[in-house]
């Protein structure tokens, strides 16, 4: 009985996973049908820039070289290094207008 409770809980969680993978899929393929994307990819760009997270950034990328080596580290061992801080340094404010131009652009569709 239990294991039937627990089969049905994991089958309703894939259930609303693969629903919202096909959402996140429609949502995508309306922003790049419009644009919208890589309007909203320069917006960001641009505050990232403003704000000085694109400098702080390219410092931690530059001390972790220096750290690491240069002949020592790749690109992608790079890129992994500092996804984590580069995502967890931007802004609550640009996040949250990046949301609200999602979804400004979600109600006019």
């Amino acid at each position: 009985r239990k294991a039937n409770r627990k089969r049905i809980r994991m089958s309703v969680e894939e259930d609303r996973r693969r629903k919202d993978e096909a959402v996140r899929a429609t949502i995508m393929q309306k922003l790049i049908e419009t644009g919208e994307k890589e309007n909203l990819k320069e917006m960001l760009r641009s505050k990232l820039v403003e704000c000085g997270w694109r400098d702080d950034l390219r410092e931690h990328c530059k001390d972790v070289i220096r750290s690491k080596g240069l002949e020592r580290i790749t690109v992608d061992e790079l890129v992994q290094i500092i996804t984590p801080r580069g995502r967890d340094t931007v802004p609550d404010q640009i996040k949250a207008d990046l949301l609200q131009r999602i979804r400004q652009f979600l109600q006019s569709t």
